[in-house]
């Protein structure tokens, strides 16, 4: 049985470190076209087949509601970042579409935010990076 003294110190510094991580990274953001949020949506259209992925797998990668992410890409829209359209798949459903716009102004920043997110893990080593993966996917309930 885990020890739960253990377990609560474990999930504290587990916390505390991705808050100051997330505070530290939220910089990469000021003074660009991208709020923090609407490089997580580009991401995950980039790196979709097409730059395009169906709204349910965006809301899945996102940490905010459903309505939440539906205005987010209303917005989106509206700047030219990306496209939505009905997916022809799913009656109620959406295809989201990096615009050419889109997908420059989420490389410009992901180069600098790849960098720094780089620097801060750079106090681990390659294995100690591997079992972080392997823990917090563990953590997640994901596939091994």
């Amino acid at each position: 049985m885990t020890d739960r003294r253990a377990a609560v110190q474990a999930w504290e510094s587990l916390f505390r470190a991705q808050h100051e991580i997330f505070e530290s990274i939220e910089g990469d953001f000021r003074g660009t076209e991208l709020a923090q949020a609407e490089y997580d949506v580009l991401l995950t259209v980039t790196r979709a087949p097409d730059m395009t992925a169906r709204l349910r797998e965006i809301t899945t990668y996102m940490l905010i509601s459903q309505p939440s992410v539906s205005r987010l890409i209303d917005r989106m829209v509206a700047k030219g970042l990306v496209t939505k359209r009905p997916d022809p798949e799913d009656g109620r459903g959406s295809l989201v579409t990096a615009t050419p716009r889109g997908a420059r102004t989420f490389r410009a920043v992901a180069t600098q935010h790849g960098r720094h997110i780089a620097q801060r893990m750079s106090v681990l080593t390659d294995d100690e990076l591997r079992t972080l993966h392997e823990l917090t996917a563990k953590l997640r309930g994901l596939p091994q």
